[in-house]
């Protein structure tokens, strides 16, 4: 019997108005898995490995990551959680300004699954939320506990 687990998102982003708008069209592609929302790179690192309910604890999870926090950097969290044998399969998607192709490459290198520039302009930026909202609610993440 095949009992799939609801998908935890996790959302790294330090710009509020972004995380606003990032869940807002989320949840109009229909996407109703919980949101775990941090601010801080620190803190998120320490639910991601630490918390009881966090996935490398408790399994499967989608990260959305910023790159540019003010407390760390989300290349190094990226590199923490796919250096992690729980965590390797957790999709990571990175939604940041950064366009740096070396930058990019750097993400890939690691092993992100998806890297998105988000769009300087408002509405492009809606739009691509959009379509990532679309693309999560066809997705399969990997449970790490089976």
């Amino acid at each position: 019997m095949n009992t799939q687990r609801p998908v935890n998102i996790i959302m790294i982003e330090d710009d509020e108005g972004h995380a606003r708008l990032i869940e807002k069209n989320i949840r109009r592609a229909g996407i109703n898995n919980d949101i775990c929302h941090f601010v801080e790179g620190g803190k998120a690192v320490d639910y991601i490995f630490n918390d009881p309910n966090g996935p490398a604890q408790n399994g499967p999870a989608l990260i959305l990551l910023d790159l540019n926090l003010p407390d760390m950097s989300g290349v190094d969290i990226l590199g923490r959680v796919k250096g992690d044998d729980r965590l390797k399969a957790t999709p990571v998607v990175v939604l940041t300004t950064t366009d740096d192709r070396q930058e990019i490459q750097r993400c890939y290198d690691l092993g992100c699954n998806v890297y998105i520039t988000k769009p300087v302009n408002y509405e492009n930026f809606a739009d691509a939320i959009r379509q990532l909202g679309l693309f999560l609610s066809v997705i399969q993440v990997p449970d790490p506990q089976s």
